[in-house]
């Protein structure tokens, strides 16, 4: 089945949050932080407040005044030693101080959006510059300025997972140890649509209308109300199309507020819409984490333990999901896939003046999966082990399953074993000598990368996933759920399942994001949940409407509803039927339909995981590298829809592509400023950067959803920072290259293999 939402969107037709517009409507300008950390000595509005056209410019002290809270962050849990998370104050507007550049300082509200741009230049603002810190590690050094008074030394939290005595006594034992630091480094989200918001303000039921692209209007309503204190109730997300999210836009943001403020003063609605400048300087980033791994093997490559040491930048300020993804998602599959006895790990996160950072796709799964396969490929090359043998020695095979972890989880099911083999076959590993050969004969460096990838799926803040169902008079269905689509297809998906289990055709079925007349609860898109979760519903549903229909069927058919049989999307009785969908037709009528109805699961968490193997070829002359073949084997249990994964995979895979070898979010270590802060300074993967790429299935279903479905939203991603990082390492270690950081720009091969030549 073709994705169902392309020929609306492709055709223009698609209504993203610029698209909205409301009678009566203002528009907002946001007045950002030019420096990373300074005081704020004095504002003064009064020539922009005069300029034509403007109605309100609103600062700190509005949202002060209106009691707004901290933005929120979602760790609860405590570290080690039983310490909480230092987490300061993140305004909404600026108060007394910036600290990164890009950070809202002031809201200019006018009749037009360049008369509020224009009014923004008007604003006298004199700061007093502090000393700022660009890295964790200026931040943790002894005499670093301070972000926070509230936070000793910038150091947020330190946190554990694992065993630490018995990794050590592992390590202690071991005949062959390695150890290898690794960054993940900073990168913005680039959506393709930048973020934008349209707020309305009704001042008889006091309800705020929220337009805004986000991944789940629970979520974010549940963020709003916390720092608003608002009732829940009170707050409406309209949202239709979203163009692309990967986590950035999973958070509500400081313009929403202050939009919001702006609204309920004027008695107007207020529209914003970002930049793409705006973007670079003020999204939520990802990544910045920086893992020193150590694994330890005996005489026969058995793993013993292995262990990290991790250090985390948050940005200026706790944003969402950083300190989430830095502790519990980064810990949670550091075994991989391997049966390793002892694992440990300890992070420490710190403030910095840069950007917050937050979720960003695969959220921390990524960023392990590629620290463990380097380390196993490393450990591998260092000991004389074959890298695929020592793999296949070291996994957990599938009669352990379910597998419990030392350290975090239990792993539902797997063949990591058989997916390697698929991958390997598809790949041609045996043939790639013969490749590498006429590669050399060309003057290029080849090289062969392989990485057996596991990562956490599925995992929710809410703790069930409810779906509605709505009929029209000509029995034709439309599908509810609090899910946000932003890129993955659901309207094509969830049709799908629910069509498929009534055994009807999917053209009877629609499906719209956003609740009906009840309201719905369920988690937002994220962490692979859409089929496991939403989808796992809507399979339940699908099961209630033929048990909803029965009885009336058996009254149509004057038969009794032991005797009916349900099939091919109709009841049977005798020689008698009536089809689902001509039943529904039938019981039309004043509304609601006795079919309307909601339906509601549970389901938990499950592990997605693939080999992906990756050449790569090297111009030595430039250091310009290429993906020459890449092939993708993932387990992601039962497949709805082989074209929508096929599309996740290619997206992910190009995805970690650009952070192989191009995309870093770069701030000068003096100033703080952004250095990269357009695409001419921040490179995107674009078409034609890979070109072949085989992508295969070898499904074991979990039996923790009701679709059997494991997810595939992170797996191009988690499974290509390993294996292009392990090939393109392989391409230069006969120059000599052990090891070297992403990304691999031209610029960093071409100087390695300098260094390389000039040393021998």
């Amino acid at each position: 089945m073709i994705r169902r939402e392309d020929s609306r969107l492709v055709a223009g037709h698609g209504r993203y949050t610029s698209d909205w517009n409301l009678p009566g409507q203002l528009h907002a300008a946001v007045l950002r932080a030019d420096r990373a950390h300074a005081e704020i000595v004095r504002l003064d509005a009064a020539r922009a407040l005069a300029h034509p056209g403007v109605k309100a410019v609103l600062t700190g002290a509005d949202a002060r005044a209106a009691g707004f809270k901290s933005l929120p962050n979602v760790v609860s849990y405590t570290g080690k030693d039983g310490q909480a998370l230092r987490k300061p104050h993140h305004p909404v507007l600026a108060m007394e101080r910036v600290r990164f550049v890009g950070e809202p300082v002031a809201m200019i509200v006018a009749d037009a959006a360049a008369s509020a741009e224009d009014a923004r230049e008007l604003v006298e603002i004199e700061y007093r510059d502090l000393p700022a810190v660009a890295s964790f590690d200026a931040a943790v050094a002894d005499g670093a300025p301070q972000l926070h008074a509230d936070v000793p030394g910038n150091l947020a939290f330190e946190y554990e997972s694992g065993d630490a005595q018995a990794a050590a006594a592992a390590f202690a034992r071991a005949r062959f140890v390695s150890r290898l630091t690794m960054d993940s480094q900073r990168l913005v989200g680039n959506m393709l649509e930048p973020r934008a918001c349209l707020v309305a303000f009704d001042p008889e039921s006091g309800r705020y209308t929220i337009y805004a692209p986000v991944q789940g209007p629970g979520g974010m309503r549940g963020q709003i109300s916390a720092v608003t204190g608002l009732d829940q109730d009170r707050i409406v997300i309209a949202t239709q199309d979203v163009g692309g999210s990967f986590g950035v836009h999973g958070a509500a943001y400081p313009e929403y507020f202050a939009a919001m403020l702006a609204a309920k003063q004027l008695g107007r609605p207020v529209k914003w819409v970002g930049t793409r400048s705006e973007a670079f300087l003020s999204d939520f980033q990802g990544r910045a984490i920086s893992l020193t791994g150590e694994i330890a093997l005996d005489a026969d490559g058995n793993f013993l333990a292995i262990r990290f040491d991790d250090r985390a930048d948050l940005g200026a300020y706790g944003a969402a999901f950083g300190a989430f993804i830095a502790t519990r998602n980064l810990t949670i599959t550091m075994g991989g896939v391997y049966r390793v006895p002892a694992l440990y790990a300890r992070t420490r996160l710190a403030y910095t003046n840069t950007a917050p950072v937050s979720a960003y796709r695969g959220a921390g799964r990524p960023d392990i999966a590629y620290a463990v396969e380097r380390l196993v490929d490393y450990a591998a090359r260092e000991h004389g082990f074959d890298p695929v043998e020592l793999r296949r020695r070291n996994f957990v095979p599938s009669a352990a399953m379910p597998y419990k972890t030392p350290n975090a989880g239990t792993y539902d099911c797997g063949d990591f074993e058989g997916v390697m083999d698929d991958a390997l076959e598809h790949a041609d590993w045996a043939g790639f000598a013969r490749r590498r050969a006429a590669a050399g004969r060309a003057g290029k460096l080849r090289g062969i990368g392989i990485a057996t990838y596991l990562e956490a799926g599925g995992g929710g803040a809410v703790p069930k996933d409810q779906v509605a169902v709505e009929f029209d008079r000509n029995g034709a269905m439309t599908l509810f759920a609090v899910t946000q689509s932003s890129g993955q297809g659901h309207e094509t998906a969830f049709p799908q399942v629910v069509a498929g289990t009534l055994g009807i055709d999917e053209k009877h079925v629609r499906f719209h994001a956003g609740a009906p007349g009840v309201d719905l609860v369920g988690n937002a898109t994220g962490g692979s949940r859409g089929a496991l979760g939403t989808g796992s519903a809507f399979r339940v549903l699908g099961e209630k409407l033929i048990a909803l229909a029965r009885p009336h069927a058996a009254a149509r058919l004057k038969a009794a509803e032991s005797d009916l049989r349900y099939e091919k999307g109709a009841f049977r009785a005798g020689g008698r039927s009536i089809g689902f969908v001509e039943l529904a037709r039938a019981l039309s009528g004043p509304k609601p339909h006795p079919l309307d109805t909601v339906a509601e699961g549970t389901f938990g968490a499950t592990y997605p995981n693939g080999c992906h193997i990756a050449e790569v070829e090297i111009d030595p002359e430039t250091g310009v590298a290429s993906i020459e073949r890449y092939t993708a084997v993932d387990d992601l249990g039962n497949v709805i829809n082989h074209a929508l994964v096929e599309g996740q995979v290619h997206g992910g895979v190009v995805q970690g592509a650009g952070q192989v070898f191009g995309e870093h979010a770069v701030y000068d270590p003096d100033t703080a400023q952004l250095l990269t802060g357009s695409f001419m300074d921040y490179p995107m993967p674009r078409a034609g950067g890979l070109r072949d790429m085989h992508v295969d299935d070898h499904p074991v279903p979990t039996r923790t959803n009701a679709l059997g479905a494991k997810g595939v939203g992170e797996s191009g991603a988690t499974g290509a920072l390993p294996a292009l990082a392990n090939a393109t390492i392989d391409a230069l270690r006969t120059l000599g290259i052990r090891h070297l950081d992403m990304p691999f720009t031209p610029a960093r091969v071409w100087a390695a293999i300098r260094r390389a030549r000039d040393a021998k």
